[in-house]
């Protein structure tokens, strides 16, 4: 009898054996897994290269390159993201500005005002998929929940024509039931521990960029007050 039972909880025949509604909530379930799996892949991706590209343009800013060619540089790169593309629209606001000869402080707050948008801008795109992922980690157990329910339900409506209950007829019911459950947990337990870890990546590298900004409008102002005096 042992022997039998143990045979029959073979977890693949649980599936095969189970009802097409469990069978399609367990579908849904892998797929959102393997989905959440892609967008960590793709978001790892992305974060290491942003951080690369922000690390290498930093050096360069701080080496003691000219605005003027960093800025001609930044036009000639049609990929440019990250800090690059913060500091080319900073920029060129700031050389519009001076050329319609607004005066220091108008310079400026507009520049100031073009690197906040350009700061959301580029991590809207950086945080592209985060939003899928906390969407997987959270509704991800309540669809296993409701496969499970729907899976003992059936058992229980089973039971009901049986004439004698064991556990050889409750089991496979039961055990049918919570796989679905299982793989609500599989499927979100990964994507929420992603997006906790990516949502702090991507606080310390908005940190970092919106540090830049102001060390930028700093050094615009600097050079800018310097040029006037040196004029006078």
């Amino acid at each position: 009898m042992a022997t039998q039972l143990e045979s029959s909880l073979q977890i693949s025949d649980l599936i095969l054996q189970a009802s097409p509604v469990v069978q399609l909530v367990m579908l849904v379930l892998l797929l959102a897994s393997f989905y959440s799996w892609y967008l960590i892949a793709k978001l790892h991706l992305t974060y290491k290269k942003a951080q690369r590209d922000d690390e290498h343009f930093q050096k360069m800013f701080w080496s003691g390159a000219e605005l003027s060619t960093l800025y001609n540089n930044a036009q000639l790169n049609t990929q440019r993201t990250g800090l690059e593309d913060v500091f080319y629209q900073g920029q060129g606001e700031f050389l519009k500005l001076q050329k319609r000869q607004a005066t220091l402080a108008q310079s400026i707050d507009g520049t100031e005002r073009i690197l906040r948008v350009g700061l959301s801008r580029d991590q809207s795109h950086l945080e592209h998929g985060l939003n899928h992922l906390a969407s997987i980690g959270s509704v991800a157990p309540y669809i296993g929940l409701f496969g499970t329910v729907w899976g003992i339900m059936n058992a229980f409506i089973g039971l009901s024509e049986v004439a004698q209950v064991s556990l050889a007829t409750v089991a496979p019911g039961i055990a049918e039931a919570l796989i679905a459950t299982a793989i609500g947990l599989f499927a979100a337990i990964p994507a929420v521990l992603a997006f906790n870890h990516f949502t702090s990546q991507s606080d310390s590298i908005y940190g970092d960029r919106a540090l830049f900004a102001e060390e930028m409008v700093a050094l615009l102002q600097a050079q800018s007050v310097g040029s006037k005096q040196d004029d006078a």
